[in-house]
């Protein structure tokens, strides 16, 4: 490939990015599980033939996006180049070789441009159901938590491989969804393919070596000097309590910055847990390192080359859990880590850190089905909520906004749609966000119930309510999360319970914490959350 101008390399940057986009696009639009479609808890993405990520969708989640940067290198580190052919597309949802837990499928797709390897396309997306327990944190090991699928082929040449159909068929609850998304994630990775042979074509390319430098050196020098801008050298540590399963949880971090490289290490942090909270080691990297990019280089493109000055390290511990830890709630503690690691630099750059948040998704899985035994289907219904993020140093937060995970909270249409439930409320939560100069962002309030004749067993996945989000220089901390039926029966934050006919459950999100002093708020914002029902009471938003 001749050498062109910055110009055109930019120009064909933009058209890549388009590329990746679509190729989302097809996933968000072709899936089956609600958790794609409407939240679009999805990744996508394109990596060189040797498997360095280059670029990818703009929709997508952190943990989801990093954990696949690795996971790509697992498939090319188990499938020969030799047994690589055009029509081909590979899949696991092997917790330490994909994204972190079963529910993740990752789809890798090689791209073939005139015969010659030119690229690997790759995506991943939760799927509602893969068998086991479901959907929860009551597993004792990962072999009970569903159909884990090992690196292998989804279709060879062209040809899907009907045995490994048929054992996801007779591994779930419900096969035709699952397997539609199957397929899904195999028509994502072919729309990438093709958009990128379209491209090659137009613009008389035979590979994107060059492409892929350009962007490579142009992140890493950018992201290099953002390091050295905005983070002083040194070292500081953060502990965080969580609630945990049955016992609360802490996570502790080391940051250290020689002005080059940033490296964080989880030593100190609760040993595994017997419940499926544990977080494998690919997944904390991934919201630490989206933790750390956000601080130092958000306006940086995401790929290998910007990932590469964050070096993630641990001990076996929580959030270093090895196999076969029980793992399908990863998510809980993952998502804390941002919170984790912010603690710690708000150290080395006091007033310049957002208060904690909600952080973890306020997931529900629900087993909805006929009451007192009569036969009927059981459906599988999977709604995301979201708590309030912290306030941040000039901004108060954001309400029932899901940081670090980014994804969509579901329409409630689309959560009736899918089962026999009706949700009576969903509205955000008042006086739930920490008061201070900036006040926290508010939860909500989720008010959910089987229809008449119907039950469910949902399973709690939440956290935030024994040890709510803090405040950060004076700033309260915010309203703690509820979960209860609507005679006032207290449930636990974690595990499957049951919600009978007639009654309702009621989840009440925890919000964000306040940043400053609440004396500093101004008058006008104290009237504006007032006037908005953001707040109830005139003096302060929290007892």
């Amino acid at each position: 490939m001749a050498d062109h101008s910055g110009i055109y390399m930019q120009v064909m940057w933009n058209r890549l990015i388009s590329v990746v986009e679509e190729q989302a696009m097809t996933l968000l639009r072709t899936a089956f599980s609600t958790s794609v479609r409407e939240a679009g808890d999805l990744s996508a993405g394109v990596y060189t033939p040797d498997g360095r990520m280059v670029a990818q969708a703009v929709t997508g989640t952190p943990g989801h996006v990093n954990t696949m940067s690795e996971s790509v290198l697992n498939f090319l580190a188990e499938i020969p180049r030799e047994e690589m052919f055009e029509g081909d597309c590979y899949v696991t949802n092997d917790p330490w070789k994909g994204t972190g837990h079963l529910h993740d499928i990752t789809m890798v797709a090689p791209s073939f441009v005139a015969g010659n390897l030119v690229a690997f396309f790759a995506c991943t997306a939760h799927v509602v159901d893969i068998g086991g327990r479901g959907f929860g944190a009551d597993g004792r090991s990962v072999y009970e938590e569903g159909l884990l699928i090992p690196i292998l082929k989804f279709a060879e040449r062209g040809s899907v491989n009907q045995d490994l159909v048929k054992i996801i068929r007779h591994g779930v609850r419900e096969p035709d969804k699952v397997v539609g998304d199957f397929y899904s994630l195999a028509a994502c990775n072919e729309v990438g393919h093709r958009r990128l042979v379209d491209m090659f074509a137009e613009a008389g390319l035979d590979s994107f070596d060059e492409l892929s430098e350009f962007v490579f050196s142009r992140s890493r020098n950018a992201t290099l000097e953002r390091i050295a801008a905005r983070l002083p050298r040194g070292s500081w540590e953060n502990t965080l309590t969580v609630d945990g399963y049955d016992e609360p949880i802490t996570l502790a971090v080391k940051v250290s910055c020689t002005g080059e490289k940033v490296y964080v290490d989880f030593a100190g942090s609760d040993p595994m847990s017997r419940w499926g909270i544990n977080c494998p080691v690919n997944y904390s990297k991934a919201y630490a390192c989206y933790a750390l990019k956000c601080l130092v280089a958000p306006d940086v493109p995401n790929n290998f080359a910007a990932l590469q000055p964050f070096e993630v390290t641990s001990p076996v511990n929580i959030l270093n859990a090895v196999r076969p830890a029980p793992v399908a709630l990863r998510h809980v503690l993952g998502h804390m880590i941002p919170d984790l690691i912010y603690g710690a630099l708000a150290k080395a750059l006091p007033g310049q850190i957002p208060a904690e948040g909600a952080s973890s998704l306020w997931n529900l899985h629900i087993s909805a089905r006929p009451a007192n035994g009569r036969d009927g289907q059981q459906h599988e219904i999977l709604m995301f909520n979201s708590g309030g993020t912290g306030a941040r140093p000039q901004l108060d937060g954001l309400s029932a906004t899901a940081f670090p995970s980014g994804v969509h909270t579901m329409p409630v249409e689309a959560t009736e749609h899918t089962g026999p439930v009706v949700v009576w409320r969903k509205e955000l939560r008042p006086d739930s966000g920490g008061d201070g100069q900036l006040r926290g962002g508010l939860g909500q309030v989720i008010e959910i119930a089987p229809k008449a004749g119907y039950e469910f067993d949902f399973s709690a996945m939440f956290d935030r309510i024994y040890h709510p989000a803090s405040g950060r220089h004076g700033g309260k901390a915010g309203g703690a999360g509820v979960v209860e039926l609507d005679d006032g029966t207290k449930l636990r934050p974690k595990g499957w319970q049951h919600v009978p006919t007639g009654r309702r459950l009621i989840l009440k999100a925890p919000g964000g914490g306040g940043f400053g002093v609440p004396e500093k708020r101004s008058a006008e914002a104290r009237k504006a959350d007032l006037l908005a029902g953001y707040v109830t009471k005139p003096e302060t938003q929290q007892d």
